[in-house]
């Protein structure tokens, strides 16, 4: 497994799993996004986007924000990845502190994440924060100082050796289509 920046050509698959997964895709830019695959067979896991708030002056702000993990790819350290690589490259845009909204704090806590109160959200995140209100009421800000950033250990090992859940996606039958296997005649049928 790795994660790497998103390409052009894979806005479509964003998309479509951002819109599955009903994450935001406001303002929506792959270049801003990263990929987690699995090496072996570059099948897509997992993504992310940072998200940069222009504002007047030197305070632009930096967030977390859109990040999905595939069926059958959880609970093995991919969204930890995910979240590393984006902290990375907040550091290397020269932020220090990285915001989140997110429904599920505890999740970005593991991380080094701190909730804080909506008075301490920068103006360019107000908005933000009505907007993802309306349709997840239990979304609070957080808060990284991106020297604060912790890999918890047990998630880079299961990182390490994660594998698709099988389960996740059977394989589809005549039968799941309506069809009798065996009284079903074929177009091409040449009765052998």
């Amino acid at each position: 497994m790795y994660v790497r920046d998103a390409k052009n050509r894979e806005e479509v698959w964003l998309l479509d799993h951002l819109e599955a997964m009903g994450l935001d895709e406001t303002a929506f830019r792959s270049r801003d996004y990263v990929i987690a695959l699995d090496e072996e067979s570059g099948t897509k896991a997992g993504f992310g986007r940072i998200r940069i708030h222009k504002t007047e002056g030197d305070d632009d702000v930096c967030e977390l924000t859109s990040i999905g993990v595939l069926d059958g790819w959880r609970d093995q350290g991919v969204g930890a990845h995910v979240v590393e690589r984006l902290v990375e490259h907040a550091r290397d845009e020269g932020f220090s502190f990285v915001y989140a909204l997110v429904d599920e704090p505890s999740y970005l806590a593991q991380f080094g994440f701190e909730r804080i109160g909506e008075g301490e959200l920068p103006d360019a995140l107000h908005a933000r924060m009505e907007g993802k209100r309306e349709g997840r009421p239990d979304t609070v800000p957080m808060l990284l100082s991106v020297s604060e950033f912790v890999m918890p250990d047990r998630l880079r090992q299961r990182f390490k050796g994660a594998a698709p859940d099988e389960d996740e996606d059977p394989e589809e039958s005549a039968e799941d289509f309506g069809i009798d296997p065996d009284s079903a005649s074929y177009k091409y049928d040449t009765g052998e």
